[in-house]
């Protein structure tokens, strides 16, 4: 199969998922042109925000394979990823993501990926949610006890 036919695939889910009461995204991991896992929007289904198509693919795929890192694998999703997937695709070392539908696509849809990618190039005094810092004595303390760990699996 090649990208077109992936994201076919991821397509279908998508609007499977919007006819099952749910979010219209969806999203496939595919490594050596074989299936790994796929993944829907499961935001209100799940009253979780973080149930986005492309991290419950990420999550069954790292299951699937029982490895957190997903080098060598190619993320396709019914839409361009948000901050929030892009990151957990950086984290999991994809190789590779390729989206049909863009963020203009998903504002039109009334979903707030336009908006996140322009936030994130503003100052933080500005941002809805404030971030703080608040630096305490033991601050480090867990980086400190990660790197006497030498059991510890490096990522």
């Amino acid at each position: 199969m090649n990208d077109a036919d992936w994201l076919d695939k991821a397509v279908s889910l998508a609007l499977e998922n919007v006819a099952e009461g749910g979010g219209p995204f969806g999203a496939v991991i595919v490594r050596d042109d074989g299936l790994l896992s796929i993944g829907q929007n499961r935001v209100t289904r799940d009253m979780d925000p973080t149930a986005h198509a492309e991290v419950g693919a990420i999550r069954a795929a790292c299951a699937s394979i029982n490895d957190f890192s997903l080098a060598g694998a190619v993320l396709y999703t019914s839409c361009e990823p948000c901050p929030l997937c892009v990151s957990a695709a950086l984290w999991s070392r994809l190789d590779r993501v390729v989206y049909a539908a863009d963020r203009e696509d998903a504002a039109r849809g009334g979903f707030d990926d336009r908006e996140f990618y322009e936030l994130f190039s503003r100052d933080r005094s500005t941002w809805p949610t404030s971030i703080d810092s608040v630096r305490i004595p033991t601050a480090a303390a867990p980086f400190d006890a990660w790197l006497a760990n030498l059991a510890r699996t490096p990522y």
